[in-house]
Formats: C-alpha cells, structure tokens, sequence
C-alpha cells in the first residue's frame, strides 16, 4: 500500500463534499476520568531511533490534551459517521455551546481540518483510494 501526496489526497477531497467524509481515526487516545480525550501520539515511530533517544523518564508518548467539545468530536469518529453526522449529534449534546448549526459546522470541519493536516485522522475515501482493492 503506497502513501498518497499532498496534490493526491487534495485532488481526492476537492471531488467531495467535506460534510460527505467519513473521518477515521489513526491515533490511539486515552479517555480520561474526566470525560476528555489525551491522543497518544508516539515520541519515536522508527524503532531504532526510539530505543536509542527516547528518554526512558518520559514515556513513549507525547499527550494531547482536547476540550470538552474535542473530544466529544474524537468519540464520534468511529469510522461510520460522516461529518454532517457528527455535526448532528453534537448539536443536540450541546445545543448551549453550538448554536447555530452553521457555526457547528464551520467549527467542526476546522477541528478536523486540523486533525487531518496533523495525521492523527484520515479519511475513509482517501483511505479507499490508497487501497482500491482491499478498501471498506
């Protein structure tokens, strides 16, 4: 399975309607006592490296921390719901904190936005594309 480029998944997400994406995670995350989310993002990927620099004092991984809103959005991805899904569900949790449902929306496809541009999310159709032959 090859990695596709920037111009290539671009290319794949300018066809599509972003409330038509189905978001998957590929981070492991933490649910905290608190209700919130702690993505584990790995200090090292490359085994060598992580046994030789990694400081054994701080653990293997590097916490991120999300607010109420993020993670409820990080729970909602699961691989099924598109975004307008998630937008839904969230607007009816928090109905105080989103209003309207255009800013839900705007909201929400930033925070993805930007969990995508990290690589802690894909998405199914790119993810589809990667792999034609063995795609969900």
């Amino acid at each position: 399975m090859r990695t596709l480029n920037f111009f290539e998944r671009r290319k794949i997400l300018k066809k599509v309607n972003y409330l038509d994406l189905v978001p998957v995670r590929l981070m492991e995350y933490e649910l905290l006592e608190n209700g919130r989310i702690d993505i584990l993002l790995p200090r090292f990927r490359n085994k060598v490296w992580k046994r030789a620099l990694q400081p054994r004092w701080k653990g293997e991984h590097i916490r991120i921390h999300f607010d109420v809103i993020g993670s409820a959005i990080w729970q909602q991805i699961d691989g099924r719901l598109n975004v307008h899904e998630i937008c839904n569900q969230l607007q009816a949790a928090y109905p105080e904190q989103l209003n309207p449902p255009e800013e839900t929306e705007k909201r929400v496809t930033q925070f993805l936005s930007l969990l995508y541009r990290e690589r802690y999310i894909s998405f199914r159709e790119i993810m589809r594309e990667k792999n034609p032959a063995g795609g969900n």
